[in-house]
């Protein structure tokens, strides 16, 4: 996202901020972070101090600013600083391009920062208002709509509510292959997306096709060591998974947490992610103590990131608590159960797969806990002294 404000009385001042932005947009590349911190917040206070603080230029540092703390999971930072900048651009009305995508754009970084933090009704008003305005702005045939279909697909399907889910993506699909061609890497996140689609819905074969798309297009574009290729080639890994294919799915697994890990670090998202799921195929493989740790590992890490009360924490600690309840581990079980199941009930809709499975194992679970109780005391009363 570039600056363009030029403000003759100030031209000095918005020169010497223009020129720290670049630098720190530099800097963000080489991946050095705190110098990006440093030099987006100096090139800020330039703008606000030349231009005042209101003004489009300002808005899109703060989204930059926001996006650099978002991308190291500092959530609560990254969510004021996407605010400012939707409340700075609500009432600009403008036929600057720039300008136009940095009013949707604001409101689609809020929007997927809401998702992220659990706030999902928040987040379906906002990229609904953002592909609105979209559509009013570009026409509901321009690339912008489609960012907004995608983001707002994601959603959906997060939320369990599939049918809506695939019609975005569809839609958003149809629109980059005609702009582009079917070769092009700008395709890959959509078939990235309608693989995880079709993994939810537990349609595994059926996915399987759509994250090799997104490998295969990605790779060719940004090498294979790209941590964008390794979410890639996780969500293939997620597919082979669910249809029984442990071996290639643990081996992309692994080699995705690498990738991921070297770019990111040890404490980021999409490593609590891959952990999670790599558990999951561990323990289909009866590797217990592998996937108790890798469990443990993602949860502990998803709560530090997100709370103790996210839909995703919930997810990893219905994980465990199946793991624990396998082993007879009630006692450590019942917990986790029991605060994924209240999570998911007050999160999702009662309908949602999600919370479905969580209330069939919390019973399952209960059912076993009394059988076992029976067992012991059937078995202490026929073995008891005369």
């Amino acid at each position: 996202m570039r600056i363009t404000t030029q403000a003759p009385e100030h031209a000095d001042s918005v020169t010497h901020a223009c020129a720290l932005h670049e630098a720190a947009v530099a800097c963000d590349t080489e991946g050095k972070y705190k110098q990006a911190v440093a030099l987006f917040r100096r090139a800020l206070h330039g703008l606000e101090r030349a231009a005042g603080g209101q003004q489009p230029d300002v808005a899109a540092v703060l989204c930059n600013l926001a996006a650099l703390h978002e991308e190291r999971c500092e959530y609560v930072q990254a969510e004021r600083l996407y605010r400012q900048a939707v409340t700075i651009m609500r009432p600009v009305d403008s036929g600057d391009e720039d300008v136009r995508q940095l009013r949707v754009q604001s409101l689609g970084h809020l929007a997927r920062l809401c998702w992220v933090l659990g706030r999902d009704d928040e987040a379906e008003v906002l990229l609904r208002q953002a592909l609105t305005l979209s559509e009013q702005l570009v026409g509901r045939h321009h690339l912008e709509v489609a960012v907004c279909l995608n983001a707002l697909g994601m959603l959906y399907k997060y939320m369990g509510r599939f049918t809506s889910a695939k019609r975005r993506y569809n839609r958003a699909l149809r629109l980059l292959e005609c702009a582009y061609g079917v070769e092009h890497p700008a395709l890959a996140s959509l078939y990235h997306n309608l693989g995880g689609l079709e993994h939810a819905r537990g349609r595994y074969a059926q996915g399987e096709l759509f994250p090799r798309r997104a490998v295969a297009l990605r790779e060719q574009a940004l090498g294979p060591e790209h941590p964008e290729v390794a979410t890639d080639v996780a969500a293939l890994a997620a597919v082979l998974d669910g249809q029984g294919k442990y071996t290639e799915g643990e081996s992309l697994y692994q080699w995705a947490l690498i990738i991921l890990t070297r770019h990111y670090g040890e404490d980021h998202y999409e490593v609590a992610v891959t952990l999670n799921n790599l558990a999951a195929l561990q323990q289909a493989c009866g590797r217990l103590a592998e996937a108790e740790q890798g469990y443990q590992r993602a949860l502990a890490l998803k709560e530090r990131l997100l709370g103790r009360k996210h839909l995703d924490v919930a997810r990893t600690a219905n994980n465990l608590a199946m793991l624990y309840a396998a082993q007879s581990r009630y006692a450590e079980a019942m917990p986790l159960l029991r605060r994924a199941t209240r999570i998911f009930a007050t999160t999702l809709a009662p309908q949602h797969p999600h919370v479905v499975a969580c209330q069939e194992n919390y019973a399952t679970i209960r059912r076993d806990m009394r059988a076992a109780r029976t067992r012991q005391k059937n078995g202490l009363q026929g073995h008891a002294e005369p």
